[in-house]
Order: C-alpha cells, then structure tokens, then sequence
C-alpha cells in the first residue's frame, strides 16, 4: 500500500466486484475509503470462496484496507448519515463510488442538491440501465466460443472475472481524472459507466473487432495456443505442465539455447518461419509444436 493519493475520500456503496474492486485500488494508493453496508451485511458478505467457518475470503479480499459504516439506508436517520458522509466538506472529499441503482438514496441529483462539485460513478451493466454480469457480458463478447480446446464444440465462459476487473480500474481513472477536472474548474459530474461498454471497448481497442469487420474472420478455439504467434503447453517428466511461448525472435533464440531441448528443435533457428506457419495454422490440429 502506497500513500500516493492520500487525502481523497471515496465513499462506496456497493456489491459484487467491480466497484469494491476500484475502491480496493483506491485503498491502496491511500485514499481514505468508507464502505456503508446495510445492516446485517450486504448481498455478497457471504459470497465464496468461504473458510470453513463461513467466513468470505472472496469479500474480504476485496475490502481490505477500507472502512465501514453499517446503517440502515431505508430509514431517514440512516439516509441522513450516508447523505452527510457522501457530501461531506473539503476538497479531498465529495466522491462516491457504486455500482448499486443510482435512485432513491444514491440519487444523484439529491446529493449534488447538498454539494454541487461532487463526484459520482455509478457502474451500471448495460449503457441503458439494464442488468448484465461478468459472466453474462463475456457470453456476448463471443469469447466462450473461442475458449477452450480445438475442435470442442460448445461454449467455455471463463471463471475469471476480467471485465469486472477492467470496469474496476477504469472506474478508478474516471474518477482520479473528474476530480482533478473539479481541483481545476470546480466542477464535480456523474459518471455513467457501463460494464459491457469496458468490455467492448477493450474488444475494439486490441482488434477483435477490426478482426472481424475488414477481414471477415471467424476466430476458431485454439486451445493453449497463443493466436498469431507460438505458444504451447507440455508436460514435464514429473508430471507438471509448463506453457512456452515465443513472442519475438529474441524469445525464440532464447527457447532454442535452453539445453533440455532435443537437437530436433534447435535445427529450426527460423523464428520467422515457425510464427508465420503458426498464423497459417492457427486453430487448426496442424499448427506446429515444439517435440519437448
């Protein structure tokens, strides 16, 4: 943990991943970051990986180094209290951060009416306000059908919640950047961040989406091939598994030096070669591999 932006406050009302995860980052720096939790705990307080006592390690993981207020936001003694911390004086203060519906308490326009500079990020999952999850995004960016081994027929969703995670981070720099916008003109704003717009973002920003729209490819699943260049997995004498991969001819001339690997492989020194027939292959059972 750093203290890198110690003295902002970043008050969070959340649930899940993605905003506990921007509010983790933001703990981490050295923000101050206060949790208001519903009373009795919130919908993932128990959400697993759990200790064998029933303990999440799963949502304390994601909240260490923050505080907590527990009140009851339904009642105007409570709403009162969130209201109070979320538009609290100073200028490090004034930041709230959810991925919880932006009505009712969390209504932006009833805490600017308190602090006009505030700043607000409401994650939603959907630009329109609809629901949409990690897993559910992930099914509609495609990726389950090119996940998992060649040749299988049917979908591979991930269990690794990547999008809530880029969502997480992206949060954190909207937010670091709106405030900086307020330190300069004194104006705070409500930040509209949708999940499946990280991730389609994301798509566009490394070529999927390009890939498909001037090319016109259909990505097959390729297993633990690495696409467009080598990559492969191998089991070892002692029954462990290692993935080599070469991603530049620096790479592939280390590989080849490494003593364990048979005369076989070092006769073809031509990285060049092996990356363009790997690319010529790619998703295919003839993509070359390394006899390791």
């Amino acid at each position: 943990m750093t203290q890198i932006i110690k003295g902002l406050r970043v008050v969070e009302a959340s649930a899940f991943i993605a905003a506990p995860y921007a509010g983790l980052t933001f703990a981490q720096m050295g923000a101050d970051v206060i949790r208001i939790d519903p009373v009795g705990g919130g919908l993932d307080h128990k959400r697993w990986p759990i200790t064998k006592d029933g303990n999440s390690l799963y949502w304390a993981g994601l909240n260490k180094g923050k505080r907590s207020i527990m009140l009851n936001a339904r009642a105007p003694e409570g709403r009162e209290l969130a209201h109070a911390l979320m538009t609290r004086e100073g200028p490090g203060a004034g930041i709230v951060l959810t991925n919880l519906p932006a009505r009712g308490w969390l209504a932006y326009d009833g805490l600017k009416a308190r602090r006009d500079d505030l700043i607000m990020l409401g994650i939603t999952g959907n630009r329109d306000g609809s629901v949409a999850l990690d897993y559910t995004v992930n099914a509609a960016a495609g990726f389950p059908l090119v996940t998992g081994p060649a040749g299988h027929t049917g979908p591979v969703n991930h269990v690794m919640p990547v999008w809530d995670v880029v969502a997480g981070l992206s949060a954190v720099t909207a937010i670091l950047a709106a405030e900086r916008m307020r330190r300069d003109t004194g104006q705070g704003q409500f930040i509209a961040h949708a999940l499946s717009d990280a991730a389609f973002s994301t798509l566009s920003h490394l070529g999927y989406v390009a890939e498909v729209q001037i090319n016109g490819d259909d990505r097959p699943a390729t297993g633990n091939q690495v696409y467009g260049t080598y990559g492969c997995d191998f089991e070892t004498a002692d029954g462990r598994r290692v993935m080599i991969t070469a991603f530049t001819t620096r790479h592939w001339h280390a590989l080849l030096e490494r003593p364990a690997l048979p005369n076989a492989c070092k006769k073809s020194r031509n990285c060049s070669s092996w990356i363009s027939t790997a690319r010529k292959h790619a998703g295919k059972p003839a993509i070359p591999s390394l006899p390791c």
